[in-house]
């Protein structure tokens, strides 16, 4: 049974027991403490922990997950994989331990005819909490599973949380016995590879409080309402469906492997190690076109690092397999191809996703031959200094800035006889990943406690939005904090987060920035408001301080926002729809928005584009909107389902989350989006639209500046200005100006080149004095001094071994020359054979000298050169040389 008619027959078998389908969530999560959706029920969880009312008491989905702690891990088992599918039911409220039992039962030993899995019952064992007798005699006595094939098992396997104080309960998960060749029988107690687990069920009974680990914390009680929640890996049933050994030769990832051996002529099943290539290419190359599909790109930090970090291991391992040329757009390709039958968004997208990962492939294998070059630096130096690891900075840093993975920094080290400090570079690895989901929960939150906002929205619900009619409206103070905690009431000076029952206030969402203004108390106080978020769902959160008076809970107040700003705002986000819609018709679909952020008189629009847009390109693009706004368009927002929007040829922004219900704004005959932003009436009201430019944010990402109104207009006058006093300076016309500039521009770089070439010419008259100069320092001939200030690398080196070779005969020569550019000091140092013969060598004396200077440098025995940060210090640099040499001679 090929693995899209496991899904297929899921979601039928589900909705015909009265579950709603819910379409599986987009990969990059909505809540800031996930990078990716981890899990089946990630989705859910705002249903769970009360946030937010579930769409309908049962639902049933397929849901993307990607996981990435183990990444170091696959392909070296069989079990570890980063993307799977996992196949969900929930109940909310409604059905319970017996209701999640017998759906398993039957959706799991029914026949394929009945539209089952038609798994041998005799071969599935159970395991349930060791206190959950419950469970255990529903499986008994209900569905009749023997007693010798139920175990009891503790809290680690067998009972589930979210690793914080909120819902928790027993689980009972459901085993296949994959028969005597997996090893030797006693169920999964005893053997979890023989007996592996293909689906878990989660009773949320119970309320859980604080404590570490997966076992030490207490239960405070029940819940008021009892959940299903229910997970079965599809890769895991299609491995046993399909009668393959592990789940990289199921249908969907054995298919990559066939084409990487077609790339690169390795069989799989040949040799351990290429095995473990093939299925790290497998599993990383879908992987990484499923996260594409979802809207991330490549780049340094969050899900971007981890979808470069997995791209770049899935290459190396095909290179380290024997492909010398490109191979991601073939491998892509056949995912997208297996996967679109499931996702058929993957086939609608195939430009795009191919674009965005060729850039990175081009990318990674430049930054292989640069990374490579410096990584054999670090190891020099690490080596010079008789160390035998490498620090973990140094591994991080090839990491960080240029992409290199951790294990082929490892695999080199290892190659030169060096370890590499992998606590090091783990803990600032963590340290860069905390910083970010800190940083990211902090906006949204202010550093509150979650609870304190859940508790306004179970109390009051959710704010009511009167912002798309209204600028201003009465309200009541329902919420309040200080200083980031809860209290009944604030005085003049307080910093303060406001929740009110109704609002004309914009929080922050959807790339527009949020509103400004003022909230009176009818006591007289006034809070000014900077900045408004929902930290929670449905739940805006004003944040401000308290300027005159004492704010109150429950007290009645004026909600005002700064309207210059709000309507600043909404000409720069109608910009931003005429923009993408623009860049489309240019483009094509592949110029998919990627992010926004629309402040007041200006924006930014972030778009996939494997390349730089010409400029001619970006001419046409801002003349075609602001033809646009010279055709009045009326501006148009209407609710509909999700359904119908994309009937109409809505676009939705990639990462976005929408509901059942969304918001779709229509500008004309021009453009149609989903969006819950503030727009103009009529695209006249924008006046004029100036793109500054664009430019690379990332592999396969490039971004547009712009100006809006009153903004743009400025802007051109001040360019207006500039090209006046220019026609002054260079006596012509505005269109004469970059032939002018250019012909002077040229005859000022040919006069540079001639005061280059003299200035050159200067330095080497002297090589001949410095080495009629030289010092006998132990039989070695040694020239130091200083040359000209401005003196460049280039002619420093070139004076430096014309000096050496000045010195005649067999005689040992060093030659050491500083000098100062930009402030700084360098020195070039160079040694002959004979010198290099009597144990000096230019690397160990340029270190030396560089260390005196304050900074550091390298390179080879018979010339290097290095650098610092004090000039005053070339003297003792030289001094330092002199030692070394008479030292080593």
């Amino acid at each position: 049974m090929e693995s899209a008619e496991i899904r297929r027959r899921w979601l039928s078998f589900f909705e015909e027991r009265g579950h709603t389908v819910v379409p599986s969530a987009s990969l990059i999560a909505d809540d800031p403490t996930l990078l990716l959706v981890p899990a089946g029920m990630v989705p859910f969880k705002p249903y769970f922990l009360g946030e937010a009312k579930p769409p309908a008491p049962r639902a049933t989905s397929v849901q993307k997950c990607v996981r990435t702690p183990d990444i170091e891990e696959v392909g070296k088992t069989t079990r570890h994989g980063t993307f799977f599918q996992m196949c969900g039911n929930f109940s909310f409220g409604d059905y319970f331990k017996e209701g999640a039992i017998k759906f398993a039962w039957e959706l799991l030993t029914s026949s394929v005819a009945d539209g089952g899995y038609g798994l041998d019952p005799e071969r599935l064992w159970i395991t349930v909490y060791k206190e959950d007798d419950e469970a255990e005699q529903i499986w008994r006595d209900v569905i009749g599973v023997p007693a010798e094939r139920i175990q009891r098992l503790g809290m680690g396997p067998n009972f589930w949380s979210m690793g914080v104080p909120g819902p928790c309960g027993p689980c009972s998960e459901i085993n296949y016995d994959r028969g005597p060749e997996f090893g030797e029988e006693g169920g999964p107690a005893v053997n979890d590879e023989r007996y592996v687990e293909i689906w878990n069920l989660v009773f949320m009974q119970y309320e859980r409080g604080a404590g570490e680990g997966k076992e030490d914390f207490p239960i405070l009680g029940d819940l008021p309402s009892k959940n299903i929640d229910t997970g079965l890996g599809l890769e895991r049933l299609a491995m046993i469906l399909q009668g393959v050994q592990n789940m990289y030769e199921t249908d969907t990832l054995r298919v990559v492997m066939d084409k990487a051996t077609e790339l690169t002529g390795v069989r799989y099943g040949a040799e351990h190690g290429s095995d473990v290539s093939l299925r790290v290419v497998a599993d990383h190359i879908r992987t990484s076109v499923m996260l594409i599909g979802d809207g991330v790109t490549p780049g340094n930090e969050g899900r971007g690092y981890v979808l470069r970090r997995i791209m770049r291991r899935a290459i190396r391992n095909m290179r380290l397999m024997g492909a010398t040329e490109p191979v991601v757009a073939e491998l892509a390709d056949v995912v997208i191809n297996t996967m679109g039958e499931q996702y058929p968004e993957l086939i609608t997208d195939r430009k795009r996703i191919e674009a965005v990962a060729l850039a990175e492939e081009a990318a990674f294998l430049k930054t292989l031959r640069a990374g490579t070059n410096i990584l054999d630096t670090a190891i020099t130096e690490a080596k010079a200094g008789g160390g035998t690891v490498l620090a973990g900075d140094k591994a991080f840093l090839l990491h960080d800035t240029w992409g290199f993975p951790i294990d082929l920094t490892l695999e080199m080290a290892a190659e030169q006889g060096l370890s590499v400090d992998e606590d090091g570079f783990r803990r600032l690895m963590k340290q860069q990943r905390d910083q970010a989901k800190a940083d990211a929960k902090a906006k949204k939150t202010g550093h509150a406690d979650l609870s304190a906002y859940r508790s306004v929205a179970d109390t009051s619900g959710a704010t009511e939005f009167t912002g798309y009619t209204s600028t201003e409206g009465e309200s009541t103070v329902v919420g309040l904090l200080v200083d980031g905690v809860p209290s009944p009431a604030a005085t003049e000076g307080d910093e303060v987060e406001v929740v009110l029952d109704r609002t004309p206030f914009y929080a922050e969402g959807g790339g527009q920035l949020a509103d400004q203004g003022r909230i009176k108390l009818d006591t007289g106080a006034v809070i000014e408001v900077r900045d408004v978020q929902q930290p929670v769902p449905g739940v805006s959160v004003h944040k401000g301080s308290v300027q005159v008076g004492e704010v109150t809970v429950g007290a009645s107040a004026y909600a005002a926002i700064d309207t210059r700003r709000r309507r600043a705002i909404a000409r720069a986000h109608s910009a931003t729809h005429l923009t993408h819609q623009a860049l489309r018709d240019a483009l094509g679909p592949t110029a998919a928005q990627a992010g926004s952020e629309n402040s007041p008189g200006r924006f930014r629009f972030d778009f996939g584009s494997p390349a730089a847009v010409p400029g001619t390109v970006l001419t046409d693009v801002e003349q075609k909107i602001n033809e646009v706004l010279a055709r009045e368009l009326d501006v148009q927002a209407e609710v509909m389902s999700i359904d119908e929007a994309k009937k109409q040829g809505a676009i939705a922004e990639f990462g976005e989350k929408y509901g059942e219900r969304v918001r779709v704004v229509t500008i004309g005959d021009f453009s149609k989006e989903l969006c819950g932003g503030t727009h103009v009436h009529n695209t006249a009201q924008l006046g004029l639209v100036k793109l500054l430019g664009e430019s690379s944010i990332g592999s396969g990402v490039r971004r547009i500046e712009a100006l809006v109104g009153v903004d743009a207009y400025n802007f051109l006058a001040r360019e207006h200005t500039v090209v006046a006093q220019l026609q002054e300076l260079v006596k012509g016309r505005p269109e004469e100006l970059p032939e002018k500039i250019s012909g002077m521009l040229a005859k000022l770089k040919d006069a540079e080149k001639e005061i280059e070439k003299f200035r050159a010419e200067k330095v080497l008259q002297a090589a001949a004095g410095l080495a009629s100069g030289a010092k006998d320092v132990r039989g070695v001939a040694v020239v130091t001094g200083q040359v000209p200030d401005g003196t460049g690398a280039d002619d420093l080196r070139k004076l430096v071994l014309d000096v050496r070779g000045r010195i005649q005969g067999d005689r040992p020569a060093v030659v050491a020359l500083f000098t100062i550019a930009g402030g700084r000091p360098l020195t070039v140092i160079a040694t002959n054979e004979a010198a290099r013969e009597r144990g000096l060598k230019a690397g160990d004396l340029v270190r030396t000298a560089a260390k005196t200077l304050g900074g550091g440098g390298g390179g080879k025995p018979d010339v290097a050169q290095g650098g610092g940060q004090n000039p005053d210090a070339i003297g003792d640099a030289a001094a330092a040389v002199e030692r070394l040499v008479t030292e080593t001679a």
